[in-house]
């Protein structure tokens, strides 16, 4: 049997004895038992109806936070030529070429996101093994190759994040941090709603919303109304 802690076990005492706040209270309640002494980030845990083994049941997209994501994001850059100075000037963190791949390839993972240039992935190619299970192998269907560098940059860092369903059809994505204010966890939440809505994969089939969770780092998973989500309404 699963052991916790003293702090954990009274923050999930109160989750019980609170299940009537879960549909319209849900983000305020979690900021309020939050006990822990750093910035908790506040994550979605949605499953939908889906099954990802079939092509047409995948679902990859992106969305930008209104509000942001609340943390730094450090993007790389590979690419050459002119596109090197306009990386730089869009404030990417890391910028370069042929010895930036190298410099990965020897270790170098520095960065949240790296953004390539298409007449860089033919070489980027052998980077797969690395970058690939850390989520940050360059796609096109992510936004990150792309020929417009400074439009990808400053959205990114404005809060674009990329999400896609794991194998057993359940989305995990971060949409703020415990200090934002109510309003703009509401907002980020609803845009993530309103993305998914919009991706829905062709081969979706019956009730696309199964369940919906909200929890912090440290905290536990507290069920939310996935009708008051979906109407838009103030959680």
């Amino acid at each position: 049997m699963r052991k916790y802690s003293r702090r954990f076990q009274q923050i999930k005492e109160q989750v019980e004895k609170n299940k009537n706040l879960f549909s319209y209270g849900c983000n305020k309640f979690i900021k309020k038992i939050s006990n822990v002494n750093f910035v908790e980030t506040i994550e979605a845990h949605i499953v939908l109806g889906l099954d990802p083994k079939y092509a047409d049941q995948q679902l990859r997209a992106t969305v930008v936070l209104p509000k942001g994501t609340g943390k730094y994001i450090r993007i790389a850059v590979i690419t050459k030529g002119e596109k090197v100075s306009e990386a730089i000037s869009a404030g990417a963190d890391i910028v370069g070429s042929e010895e930036l791949i190298d410099e990965i390839l020897k270790g170098r993972l520095d960065f949240d996101k790296l953004i390539a240039t298409p007449d860089m992935m033919i070489m980027i190619a052998k980077l797969g093994r690395i970058l690939g299970p850390r989520g940050l192998m360059p796609s096109p269907k992510a936004g990150t190759v792309t020929l417009d560098l400074s439009s990808a940059i400053h959205e990114f860092k404005a809060g674009k994040l990329e999400y896609r369903v794991d194998r057993t059809g359940i989305l995990h994505v971060p949409f703020g941090k415990i200090n934002f204010a109510i309003e703009d966890l509401n907002t980020n939440l609803i845009a993530l709603q309103d993305s998914i809505d919009k991706n829905r994969p062709a081969g979706a089939k019956g009730k696309y919303w199964q369940l919906a969770y909200l929890s912090t780092t440290m905290g536990p998973s507290i069920q939310i109304d996935i009708g008051v989500l979906r109407d838009s309404v103030v959680l």
